[in-house]
């Protein structure tokens, strides 16, 4: 059945750190996931942005994971505030008309809870409401896996999908394009290979 009553945002965050207020969102990747003239869902447009970290700490770890130098951010970040009222410009300039913007992560909990919190800080709504749709979590359903196969290195297998470019892998918008494909896929059970089969 085509999908009417939804415009699926698929979010990547990159951050400095485990936890929001602690430490910054630093990036985020969205890439919209609705439903084309055909009815099918389709991959549309994407939106990339790095934030000025502003939280009391950055741990070195996290910054390695996702490679963006601490100085870059400082110097060419927008502020945490300018970040927010962008994405929710954007969201809602590309959620269909008739539908409801769904945010959608792999791993949806870490992602959505440092969105949900830079939204709050600056005392904005959250374009995205208070729910989050888990890919991990779907395709634990949808694929009858355990939950510690839900990681990507997995789902492409089943799903039909290349493997991560490992070139690409933590820049947030790749992130977000790569599980929207994965999202499409689990929504869409005939865009899978046959069971078997790869």
């Amino acid at each position: 059945m085509p999908e009417t009553r939804a415009t699926y945002f698929s979010v990547d965050i990159e951050c400095s750190g485990p936890v929001p207020g602690l430490y910054d969102m630093v990036s985020i990747g969205i890439v919209v996931v609705a439903a084309g003239a055909d009815g099918r869902l389709a991959l549309g447009e994407t939106l990339y942005l790095e934030v000025k970290p502003e939280g009391p700490r950055v741990d070195p770890g996290a910054m390695k994971i996702h490679g963006i130098p601490l100085d870059h951010l400082l110097k060419n970040g927008i502020s945490r505030r300018e970040c927010m009222l962008r994405v929710s410009a954007w969201v809602r300039a590309h959620t269909h008309p008739g539908t409801k913007p769904v945010f959608v992560g792999h791993n949806a909990p870490f992602d959505w809870s440092f969105v949900a919190w830079c939204f709050a800080a600056e005392e904005l709504p959250n374009v995205f409401g208070y729910k989050a749709l888990d890919t991990k979590a779907l395709a634990t359903g949808a694929l009858a896996l355990h939950w510690f196969d839900s990681g990507k290195e997995v789902l492409h297998e089943l799903l039909g999908m290349p493997p991560e470019d490992l070139t690409l892998k933590h820049r947030a918008d790749y992130d977000a394009q790569y599980q929207a494909e994965l999202l499409i896929r689990l929504l869409e059970p005939d865009r899978r290979p046959p069971k078997g089969g790869h």
